[in-house]
């Protein structure tokens, strides 16, 4: 097979919110930890070491600080500029932002994945509304740089709507599973194409924290 598309994304380190458990959005995220600095240098490092080999053609990343502060520290070693898009950005958690977690879900009676159709917090979005918004932007990526590889700086949560787009996932079986993303992790999806001419998207690498220390994770 030959592969044409790449697309590789990275969860941020750890924020200072995902120490305390606190909900992130644009009030509640402060940045990374001292730790999730470290963990986004050695990501880092891999990620230059690849671009050396194979060149990323395009960079995306998303608006907020915990994501921002990590493509500021990958830029330094890699020279691909980052395009920040608005719509990639994490869910919008209204009132929920800088609450704590446990107080959110205990309210809500799970997470947001688990009553996809309703808003946890009073101006939240549900999480099918974050869905559509970030398969839908993640689409249009892939559609602008097919034949390309691209690096996308993101979120756990973008890193699961990959995953429903190009698993094609209906959403009676999204209610059943979910995906384990660690910070400073990389997730690889390759379009591959048959000696028959069929593009078929393939899951290369998920939740990959080799360049990790067991310290860093």
């Amino acid at each position: 097979m030959t592969v044409t598309t790449e697309l590789v994304l990275t969860r941020h380190g750890e924020a200072n919110n995902n120490a305390t458990g606190t909900v992130g959005g644009e009030r509640g995220c402060t940045g990374l930890s001292p730790r999730g600095r470290t963990q986004v240098q050695r990501l880092t490092h891999r990620l230059a070491a690849e671009h050396q080999q194979h060149p990323f053609n395009a960079f995306y990343g998303t608006p907020r600080r915990r994501v921002r502060e990590s493509i500021e520290i990958i830029t330094e070693a890699l020279p691909v500029a980052a395009t920040i898009v608005e719509d990639l950005r994490g869910p919008d958690h209204g009132d929920a932002d800088g609450r704590p977690w446990h107080d959110i879900k205990t309210a809500f009676g799970g997470p947001p994945q688990h009553n996809p159709d309703q808003p946890y917090a009073t101006g939240s979005e549900t999480w099918n509304q974050y869905l559509d918004r970030a398969t839908s932007t993640l689409r249009q990526i892939l559609d602008r740089h097919a034949g390309q590889r691209i690096l996308v700086a993101a979120h756990g949560e973008t890193i699961e709507a990959a995953h429903v787009l190009l698993l094609q996932l209906p959403p009676a079986a999204r209610l059943g599973l979910g995906f384990v993303t660690d910070h400073a992790c990389i997730t690889r999806w390759q379009q591959h194409v048959n000696r028959f001419g069929r593009h078929v998207w393939m899951l290369a690498a998920h939740n990959d924290t080799r360049h990790l220390t067991e310290h860093d994770q």
